[in-house]
């Protein structure tokens, strides 16, 4: 094992990390599938065939070949995105995680429906631009080239949460990223030298090949589990 671990990795690895993983049993099993959970999202899919998405799925493809791999639950690549804003879930029915004007019972569907009408006329805060500042084995963790980029993107959260009623407790320090993956149990600390290798190429990798992610619109998506979300509105 490393002598010294990285605050990238150490979380995920058998001897650090708290058990069990908060989402385990209810996002996805201990075998790695994902389970039902619908709701809703502003998302910022990858823009295709672009170099950053290039070099991000190169990243992922290596980190899933890697000992420990079976540790964690990978989302498919095609699923990969940016959250901008988080929206409601049915496995997260309670406030302040839902619009305190609208009934915890209300199905799903009904709901994705009222949310979007809140977007009719919207106009969005501007575009903006990401960049990489740490992988770790459940994703990338990304934040705004420049203050201007990362007020750009506080502006749209707080919009946001105006027009939909609420607002998460992380609303003013949420941590923007791209997952990877969920953890199903601790890495082996004997791969942790692999995985600490992996996790300071990739980021050597994306500083050097996509130094600024290339992502598409803001779009509102509904989503079944983590595999897919679908964009139903784009949010120019």
């Amino acid at each position: 094992m490393l002598d010294t671990i990285s605050p990238s990795l150490a979380p995920f690895l058998a001897s650090r990390l708290d058990l069990p993983p908060p989402r385990l049993g209810i996002r996805y099993d201990a075998a790695g599938n994902f389970l039902p959970e619908a709701g809703n999202t502003i998302a910022c899919h990858l823009e295709r065939r672009s170099a950053s998405e290039a070099a991000i799925l190169q990243l992922r493809e290596r980190l899933t070949r890697l000992p420990g791999a079976d540790c964690l639950a990978f989302t498919p690549a095609a699923s990969l995105h940016m959250t901008l804003f988080q929206g409601v879930t049915d496995t997260r029915r309670k406030h302040p995680y839902w619009p305190a004007d609208i009934p915890l019972h209300l199905g799903i569907d009904d709901m994705t429906r009222r949310m979007i009408s809140r977007l009719d006329g919207f106009d969005g805060c501007g575009p903006f631009s990401v960049r990489a500042t740490a992988v770790t084995p459940a994703g990338i963790t990304v934040e705004g080239v420049t203050e201007e980029d990362r007020q750009a993107m506080q502006a749209w959260r707080d919009k946001l949460a105006r027009i939909f009623g609420y607002r998460h407790p992380d609303h003013e320090t949420y941590s923007f990223h791209i997952t990877f993956a969920y953890v199903i149990r601790g890495i082996p600390d004997a791969a942790a030298a692999q995985w600490q290798a992996a996790l300071d190429d990739g980021l050597d990798l994306l500083q050097r090949e996509a130094r600024e992610i290339q992502l598409r619109e803001p779009a509102f998506c509904k989503f079944r589990d983590m595999k897919h979300f679908e964009e139903l509105l784009i949010l120019a």
